[in-house]
């Protein structure tokens, strides 16, 4: 018996020895419950890039990536409004998204450009309210003053505040809202980037049409109290979460691609604006010279030379300007260009708002993704990985075909940013995503 017992010890010692011991990771939640993880937001949260709303997009979001990443420490499924996966994207203006192709110019010259992915983009992506169960409320130019608006996808009664993105998700495009439909799925965990696609409504119109959004508005309508009842209301019932801080759009590619002074001028071509414009104080030199613009506060004839500083839109016409003296003969007109003073107006309301937004989030004990200094690196330029990262237009390894919304690489990097916030807020340990495995610009 004795035997046996003393084999029995051992056999038992082999199959101890013998079972796999768990891997201890470190990964943990911390003081975050991420069991139901709403995210809520605008354009970058939904996934718009290369100028539209995809199903690739939507896999790239920066709702999605967050879940991803969450999933890995206890979050929970996290339903989107899927488009088709062949879908080519579309926009509001029902335009299919962006590829880099071959495109001619008004000079014959062939060169790499953004172009669509096809001529015809499918009406139907717009108008199929799936009624499913979404965690992603990320709506494509949705404002800190929409967010609670009741009716935002009813085109019949409401069709001043309508947008299409959230009629397709609504639970009822009539009573619904954003955050009431969010709420319904009693969040423990939520992510908020708002504000930056208000910001950028009014500065890609180049500042002449509309306004921004006050921040203290008449009835608690302005930036400041729709921020506050969206957290307040977030957090009823003791659920935690990161707000994300708003970059300077003015430093996007959309807005710094085509330079002020851009204007390259032969003895023929200077000598024929100097007869145009010497009698009214302008003159112009052979090589580079500033565009012209109309101002009117310019004088009597209302037209100036652009200063250094003051930007030129993605959105003009590179035809006009090479062929037919747009910004010379012709002046660019203001829904093309921001002034200093417009630039200055527009960074002084992003200033406001990230003071709103950082003062709301920090009364809660809410973390706060430093987003505004991350895009100012990604302006400055850095390395991640080997991977050279930038502002520059196509080649810059961040920016997404539009100039505006960043590529999949740079999404990774800015979830990244909110998952440091709330590490550090909520003592956890949140894997990180690894940017290198998201695509940056396809090239042909």
């Amino acid at each position: 018996m004795k035997k046996l017992t003393i084999a029995l010890a051992v056999l038992t010692g082999m199959i101890v020895s013998c079972k796999p011991k768990e891997q201890d990771t470190g990964l943990n939640s911390g003081d975050a419950d991420l069991s139901v993880f709403v995210s809520i937001g605008g354009s970058v949260t939904a996934g718009f890039l290369d100028d539209a709303l995809s199903f690739e997009g939507q896999v790239n979001s920066l709702g999605y990536i967050l879940s991803e990443q969450f999933s890995e420490v206890g979050g929970g499924t996290f339903g989107q409004p899927w488009l088709p996966g062949s879908s080519l994207g579309i926009n509001l203006e029902g335009k299919t998204a962006l590829k880099l192709g071959y495109k001619t110019d008004c000079e014959g010259v062939t060169s790499l450009s953004p172009v669509r992915l096809s001529d015809v983009a499918d009406p139907l992506l717009l108008n199929i309210p799936y009624g499913s169960t979404f965690h992603n409320y990320g709506v494509p130019h949705l404002k800190s003053t929409e967010i609670s608006l009741v009716g935002y996808g009813d085109n019949i009664s409401n069709p001043g505040n309508y947008n299409p993105f959230f009629y397709r998700m609504a639970a009822d495009p009539v009573t619904s809202s954003v955050l009431g439909d969010a709420m319904t799925r009693n969040p423990t965990f939520f992510s908020v980037f708002v504000g930056m696609d208000e910001v950028l409504q009014y500065a890609k119109k180049g500042a002449a049409v509309g306004s921004l959004t006050p921040v203290n508005g008449a009835d608690g309508v302005g930036f400041d109290g729709s921020i506050d009842n969206l957290l307040s209301t977030l957090t009823t019932n003791g659920a935690k979460g990161v707000v994300g801080t708003i970059p300077d759009v003015t430093e996007m590619p959309y807005f710094t691609t085509i330079p002020y002074n851009g204007l390259d001028l032969d003895e023929e071509s200077a000598t024929t604006l100097n007869e145009i414009y010497n009698p009214i104080g302008i003159n112009f030199n052979v090589g580079k010279n500033p565009f012209v613009i109309e101002d009117p506060s310019a004088g009597v004839f209302g037209v100036r030379l652009m200063e250094e500083g003051e930007l030129i839109l993605l959105n003009v016409p590179l035809d006009s300007v090479k062929c037919y003296k747009m910004g010379s003969v012709f002046p660019f007109r203001n829904e093309f260009i921001l002034t200093n003073q417009e630039i200055g107006e527009i960074r002084n309301r992003t200033t406001q708002y990230n003071a709103v937004l950082v003062s709301e989030a920090q009364s809660r004990g809410l973390a706060v993704a430093d987003v505004e200094s991350f895009y100012s690196k990604i302006t400055d330029g850095f390395v991640y990985n080997g991977i050279t990262m930038s502002a520059r237009f196509v080649s810059g390894g961040a920016y997404s075909l539009d100039g505006i919304h960043l590529n999949p690489r740079g999404n990774a990097l800015l979830a990244n940013e909110f998952i440091k916030a709330v590490n550090e807020t909520y003592n956890a340990k949140i894997p990180f995503a690894d940017a290198t495995k998201y695509r940056g610009i396809i090239f042909p």
